[in-house]
């Protein structure tokens, strides 16, 4: 006999938190990408403005491309593949044996998703020791920590339904 297989959202119809809560992180990525997160000043006459996507492109101009890609990978590529997964984990007709694995790695590699938030404070405590500069913390670095939480906490209620599920 055969397993009848379903998505997580029609076996966990009562449940709207886990793609809520995706929906709140792909909106807030998207805004913490593209808003200011950092402010450098460098002597008073010097001011640079950066939101990871313009931080993204300086880097690569300046030919930092091995920086450039690691941000990118992991502002850009890691957080929406992450999103699109538990969206799959939530809405795709797949076996319960997939959804677990597929959740197990997500919260494996959930880890480096506060990457970009701690480099970003590094650069600001870094450039508070030089008397020549001083950084400061702009909106877009709270739209982009608040994304990053939304989603490990959807990964992780996610991750609980999924082992509350007896199939």
């Amino acid at each position: 006999m055969t397993e009848e297989v379903k998505s997580l959202w029609e076996i966990r119809a009562g449940h709207f938190e886990g793609p809520a809560l995706l929906i709140f992180a792909a909106l807030f990525l998207a805004a913490g990408l593209s808003l200011p997160v950092l402010t450098v000043k460098q002597l008073v006459v010097m001011k640079n403005t950066f939101s990871i996507l313009s931080g993204i492109e300086a880097l690569w101009k300046e030919k930092h491309y091995a920086l450039a890609g690691i941000i990118f990978f992991f502002s850009i590529v890691f957080p929406f593949t992450k999103l699109a997964a538990l969206g799959w984990i939530w809405f795709a007709k797949v076996t319960a044996g997939k959804r677990r694995a597929l959740i197990f790695w997500l919260e494996f590699l959930g880890k480096w998703s506060m990457l970009d938030v701690f480099v970003v404070a590094v650069t600001i405590v870094a450039v508070k020791f030089g008397f020549m500069a001083s950084a400061e913390p702009r909106v877009g670095i709270y739209y982009f920590a608040a994304a990053i939480m939304a989603s490990m906490i959807a990964t992780s209620l996610t991750g609980r339904l999924l082992d509350a599920d007896p199939r």
